[in-house]
């Protein structure tokens, strides 16, 4: 009995070397099979060769091209700029001809940077001559036998930022200290042109703004929309919002009410108010004690003059009483301005022309009885002049009740600022 028991623990461990055996053949084989088959799918064994993708510049491809780059010089025109390339006058004539319906090479600035892609030949030849329109903007005139040439813009990614400041000096001057860009102070007076008088800004006065920069690569390139600002005039909030009302985008409170006025609070940017409104005021030249029924804004010569509403010229020229050259534009029925001592006149302002709100109709002189370069700025309501400095102007269109909940939610809560 004993023996017949150790021949069945014999059989029973040769059995079990037998499976051990043939279970580790089955596992070689698999695995060199699978070597075998990763070695044709090219994960083990070889090395793939991936061809890299081609380089895409201003929708060409460039890997076969060297690209020269420079700036326009003084004077320049495109057959100057193209000659040292090896470019004929035929080529350049026919260019001047194809370029009328995109971007005309007769409008090519000095200071702008262009870029000339040539073959890499032993004779390297111009096939692209390409114009920076803009840090973003750009034109591509081909060279080569189809002469042609388009617009294109390079892609860019805006980034939202906030800043906050106050003013000891002025806005423009705490944008420097803050080490902003300087451009948003112009940006922020712009949203509030029509509720803040710019003269009258204090110091200790804030502001807090939600902007955008716009980048190509890691370059700045511009400013987008401001998002939201408040400006603390006088210890009081103003706040504004971006928001679009039937397609167009514009500033808004926070109850949905516009920031846009029917006119501009102030007819120039970056002043100060030198004389007031005054029914007795001693001329400083005359010395004389007459009445000054406007407000003079002292400014350097040649500072751009903008019409405070949209209106109609219904004079022009010069004023014999001691105004100088001025301008007078009728608004409506109610409301008449008048801009005297100008330097000169803005484009095309003629008697009759219509002039948009903003738009430059003269520019800061010292023409008539005047002391110094100045502003001095009338406005008359229904024939009478009043102060503009207290003149109220009724706003424009507030944001539409169906479209308050929409205004509330992305424009004010989504920001969440204060």
């Amino acid at each position: 009995m004993k023996k017949l028991s150790g021949s069945i623990i014999k059989l029973i461990s040769l059995i079990i070397i037998l499976i051990v055996i043939i279970i580790t053949i089955i596992s070689i084989t698999k695995c060199s099979r699978k070597q075998h088959s990763d070695s044709h799918d090219g994960e083990i064994g070889y090395e793939e060769i991936v061809e890299p993708e081609p380089l895409m510049l201003y929708g060409i491809c460039v890997d076969n091209y060297d690209i020269s780059e420079n700036t326009i010089k003084k004077n320049e025109v495109l057959s100057t700029i193209l000659r040292p390339y090896g470019v004929s006058p035929a080529v350049i004539h026919q260019l001047e001809k194809v370029s009328k319906d995109t971007y005309s090479v007769r409008k090519l600035n000095s200071g702008a940077t262009y870029r000339v892609l040539q073959t890499k030949d032993s004779v390297p030849e111009a096939h692209y001559f390409i114009y920076d329109i803009s840090p973003i903007d750009y034109c591509v005139y081909s060279l080569k036998d189809s002469i042609y040439s388009y617009l294109g813009t390079l892609p860019t990614d805006t980034i939202t930022k906030r800043i906050s400041g106050e003013i000891n000096s002025s806005l423009w001057n705490a944008m420097i200290d803050l080490g902003a860009a300087p451009i948003l102070a112009i940006k922020l007076s712009d949203i509030y042109a029509w509720t803040i008088d710019f003269f009258g800004i204090q110091s200790g006065d804030k502001f807090e703004m939600i902007y955008e920069e716009v980048y190509v690569g890691e370059d700045r390139v511009g400013f987008g929309k401001i998002l939201a600002s408040n400006f603390i005039h006088s210890n009081q909030n103003n706040k504004a919002y971006y928001f679009v009302v039937n397609g167009k985008g514009d500033y808004f409170d926070e109850n949905g009410k516009s920031l846009r006025r029917q006119f501009l609070k102030a007819p120039l940017s970056y002043s100060r108010i030198s004389s007031g409104f005054s029914y007795a005021r001693k001329h400083p030249i005359t010395k004389q004690v007459r009445p000054h029924l406007g407000v003079d804004y002292a400014a350097p010569s040649g500072t751009p003059v903008q019409s405070i509403g949209d209106g109609t010229v219904i004079a022009k020229g010069w004023d014999n009483k001691g105004g100088g050259n001025y301008v007078k534009i009728k608004h409506n029925s109610v409301y008449t301005t008048v801009y005297m001592h100008l330097k000169s006149f803005g484009k095309d302002i003629t008697k009759g022309s219509r002039v948009k709100q903003g738009q430059v109709i003269g520019y800061v002189g010292s023409t008539g009885s005047s002391t110094g370069p100045h502003l001095d700025f009338r406005v008359f309501k229904n024939g009478t002049a009043i102060n503009p400095l207290k003149m109220e102007s009724p706003p424009v269109e507030p944001v539409p009740d169906e479209l308050m909940d929409e205004f509330r939610e992305k424009a004010v809560i989504d920001v969440m600022m204060w």
